[in-house]
């Protein structure tokens, strides 16, 4: 199985190589979500696309907002009301298919798309970008966190999305106003980052040299290379 081609329920099943140790659930919201929202990012009603286990959905209802959170892995979403009971949230979460969004037309005042986008390939992309339109009100913001080009080479991802790409496709439906590089946290450590991927894709040679010069927070886990993109509806 490569990473490139995750089944997601899998891995929220536990039955991949990824799931011992997902990379993507580090127990709280992304750090960089809860500095937007800090700077009064999030309005109106809030559509967590992609939301997995839903801590950034669960940050953002503990600051008051009404968020709905949309996934394609029913065990994820399992998963994710079990942990906003557990705090007392009320959130709703539910199974959809991104590049459609029916039965949401004209709902949201904010778009979070916290690594999702680059889960998608190029012919998607576009259904997916006219589906948040259409799920949108006028005005509507669109928060973007995706994998970029900078990522290193043998650290494999379902996609390296350039500065370019993002103006081009999803400059066509969405009025780009910050477009920056900055990190995404991962629960695991350089040592852990290089042995998941040794695991999961052997077919590929890691160079442990890329790896050992990877960013870390704090607490020595890995802070992967990302776009943020802030857009409004066109």
């Amino acid at each position: 199985m490569a990473i490139a081609d995750v089944d997601f329920e899998q891995v929220y099943q536990g039955t991949t190589p990824l799931a011992a140790k997902i990379p993507w659930d580090i127990g709280r919201p992304q750090p960089e979500i809860v500095a937007l929202e800090e700077a009064g990012g999030f309005r109106g009603e809030v559509l967590d696309i992609g939301c997995g286990l839903g801590d950034n959905a669960a940050f953002l209802a503990s600051r008051g907002h009404r968020v709905t959170g949309l996934d394609g892995a029913p065990t994820a979403l399992a998963e994710a009301r079990a942990r906003a009971a557990a705090k007392g949230l009320e959130i709703t979460f539910e199974q959809a298919d991104a590049t459609r969004l029916d039965g949401y037309e004209g709902r949201f005042d904010t778009v979070l798309d916290s690594a999702l986008y680059h889960c998608l390939d190029e012919e998607t992309r576009p259904a997916y970008l006219t589906a948040l339109v259409r799920a949108t009100k006028p005005g509507a913001q669109l928060h973007m966190f995706c994998f970029s080009d900078a990522m290193p080479e043998t650290f494999p991802v379902p996609a390296r999305i350039s500065e370019q790409s993002l103006r081009e496709t999803v400059g066509q439906s969405w009025r780009i106003g910050r477009l920056e590089p900055t990190v995404y946290t991962t629960s695991m450590t350089r040592e852990e980052a290089l042995g998941a991927v040794r695991t999961a894709t052997p077919e590929l040679t890691p160079d442990p040299a890329e790896f050992a010069a990877l960013r870390t927070d704090e607490q020595g886990h890995v802070l992967l290379p990302v776009w943020r993109l802030t857009a409004e509806r066109a």
